[in-house]
């Protein structure tokens, strides 16, 4: 079975303490030879300025190739396409395109900026009309919260598709079955395009039950009893989390998955340990086996 390929999440750093830890993790994370990393934005567009900082660093000093985060969200089009245009001009060829959460909060009626792009599909197809990017979506395999049944939830994927998409990377889960089935229902509803695991590594329950219950992931009784009795305990929460990860990216892969996404939080870690446990290793370490 071929080694798996893989890319990785980060978010723009808020601090200079918080930029020194996002470059050290770039810098050995790029060791494992991704096949991209992506940039995100924070809610509202709050962070837009400091992704388009930290993608332009990305490709003026590192061999990764980017994929930024572009959200409809507070910008009307000819300011997202402007957007779009500095992305090129800059060499990046990848977008991720969302709609974005409300800048109210997730959970909160969204509503499109006047003048601007209603939804991830629109968005998809103004991207494509600027460049011949790559384009990235968002895909949910126990579908967006905001979508009353899988029909309704496919049908917004293949829009996307439609207008340009040309892969989607799926909302974080815990259990293949998960997957598998979303994947299924995908097919046969005529969906070809790559459809990536999100792999959540949030070594923090505490948040990770936070963020489930706004994007309507389900966590199984199996994590709860994982997790059980560490709120104190850091360094054991760190290797469970590497473990359920590489449990859940060993299990896909038994599947047929060659490709998994790691939400990283921006720490090297849990993706060096997880990838470790997956045989995927830096070129140095692989260069010194063969020696």
């Amino acid at each position: 079975m071929s080694t798996p390929i893989i890319s990785f999440e980060f978010f723009p750093p808020k601090s200079e303490a918080m930029e020194n830890t996002l470059w050290n993790s770039i810098s050995r994370l790029e060791a494992l030879d991704p096949d991209f990393v992506s940039v995100t934005y924070g809610a509202g567009g709050s962070t837009r300025d400091r992704t388009h900082r930290t993608v332009h660093r990305i490709v003026e000093e590192t061999s990764i190739k980017p994929a930024a985060h572009l959200t409809c969200v507070s910008a009307t089009r000819d300011e997202v396409d402007n957007v779009i245009l500095d992305y090129w001009d800059a060499g990046v060829r990848h977008i991720v395109a969302l709609r974005g959460d409300p800048p109210e909060g997730v959970g909160e009626t969204y509503i499109p900026h006047p003048g601007g792009y209603a939804n991830a599909a629109e968005l998809a197809a103004g991207i494509r009309k600027i460049g011949d990017f790559e384009i990235s979506v968002g895909c949910y395999p126990e579908k967006h919260p905001e979508s009353p049944d899988f029909d309704y939830d496919l049908d917004l994927l293949k829009a996307k598709i439609d207008a340009g998409a040309t892969r989607a990377i799926t909302q974080f889960f815990f259990e293949p079955d998960l997957y598998f089935r979303y994947l299924e229902r995908a097919q046969k509803a005529g969906i070809t395009i790559p459809i990536i695991p999100g792999i959540m590594l949030q070594p923090n329950f505490n948040g990770l039950k936070r963020i489930a219950g706004l994007c309507g992931a389900s966590l199984p009784d199996s994590l709860h009893a994982a997790y059980e009795g560490l709120d104190d305990d850091a360094e054991t929460r760190q290797l469970v989390t590497a473990h359920v990860a590489a449990k859940l990216c060993d299990a896909l892969h038994q599947g047929g998955v060659d490709r998994f996404h790691f939400y990283t939080l921006n720490r090297a870690e849990l993706s060096l340990s997880t990838c470790h446990l997956l045989g995927i290793k830096p070129a140095a370490t692989l260069a010194g086996e063969v020696a």
